[in-house]
């Protein structure tokens, strides 16, 4: 119990990086037709609109690994196991991240780019306290 007690905040960031990646990268998986269908409409025009497929493969696998990186964090805190995993968990969500604003810059979708800030935030945060 005290190793949830004093580590709070690192927990509730854990789960919302598991939730928020493991979540996307399942649907991602599961309709894939329909994702990859609405992204090369939202690429179309851009750089990026011949690769969409590789683009949402990369992002899905990376996505699922966060996820159940997050996963491994979570145990190795309840559990007392010192590590560096929940940091690098962190540190791949902010990378992740990265890779999907720059998508939305380049389709100008600068709504989409600006509802990541708020998932960045969070992430970097973890960043912060697990460094």
């Amino acid at each position: 119990m005290e190793n949830i007690t004093s580590n709070f905040t690192e927990i509730l960031i854990l789960l919302f990086i598991l939730i928020t990646f493991l979540q996307s990268g399942i649907d991602k998986a599961t309709d894939w037709g329909g994702n990859t269908g609405w992204l090369k409409d939202h690429f179309s025009g851009t750089i990026l609109s011949g690769i969409v497929p590789l683009m949402v493969g990369i992002i899905l696998v990376i996505e699922v690994i966060t996820g159940l990186m997050a996963i491994l964090s979570l145990y190795h805190i309840l559990a007392g196991i010192e590590s560096n995993v929940a940091l690098y968990t962190c540190v791949l969500s902010c990378i992740t991240l990265l890779m999907l604003l720059f998508g939305q810059r380049v389709a100008k979708d600068y709504a989409g780019a600006f509802t990541l800030t708020g998932y960045f935030i969070v992430c970097m945060f973890g960043v912060y306290i697990l460094s």
